[in-house]
């Protein structure tokens, strides 16, 4: 196991097992390629563990196919590491039985994600929280901001949440404790190329 040292050692009253096993809340945004894919290795590590995980994707449209999505639900039931739940807003969401006619908007979908964010972590029900793209309902205004870092603040137990996307609001980045900005140095797109099979899905 990496024994990287601390930089501080705060003066808090808990031991180093004590700090070691605090829940994390990670944001992964900027501009660059690569904050989805981070948290998805993550989730692998996470699995590894035997952890419960939940994906919820925020923003993919249900046609669009995740390579991660394929390996980490075929994973998942293997029962040789942890469980992986995978819920996509643009199929509707999982857990909601909708008639065929029933039309809901994307906002509507993103507030109801969230509430069930909000259940699972009153529930402890996964130990790693993959909110990918969560950070776009946050700044479109369809999921406020302040609510998700006070929940996120006051949930129980020891359950890590990591979430992608551009335009991170500066609350949660404060609250977060671990931020990774990805910049772009250069990319195929600069050259004309578009996604490929196998790097971007």
């Amino acid at each position: 196991m990496p024994q990287g040292q601390p930089s501080v050692v705060p003066e808090d009253g808990l031991t180093t097992r004590q700090r070691r096993t605090q829940p994390i809340t990670a944001v992964h945004t900027g501009p660059g390629k690569g904050k989805s894919t981070a948290a998805f290795g993550l989730a692998l590590r996470a699995w590894n563990q035997g952890w419960p995980i939940g994906v919820f994707q925020f923003v993919k449209s249900a046609k669009w196919k995740v390579g991660e999505e394929n390996a980490l639900k075929v994973l998942g039931a293997s029962e040789q590491g942890g469980t992986v739940a995978w819920h996509k807003m643009g199929e509707g969401w999982s857990w909601i039985q909708r008639s065929a006619e029933a039309e809901v908007t994307s906002e509507e979908a993103a507030k109801e994600g969230w509430e069930q964010v909000k259940r699972d972590l009153a529930a402890e029900t996964y130990r790693l929280y993959v909110l990918d793209e969560f950070t776009y309902p946050m700044h479109w205004g369809w999921v406020d901001v302040d609510e998700v870092v006070s929940v996120l603040r006051d949930r129980p137990g020891s359950q890590h949440v990591v979430i992608t996307g551009r335009y991170a609001a500066e609350p949660l980045l404060e609250l977060a404790d671990l931020v990774t900005e990805m910049t772009k140095v250069k990319h195929p797109m600069d050259a004309g190329r578009k996604g490929q099979r196998g790097i971007e899905w």
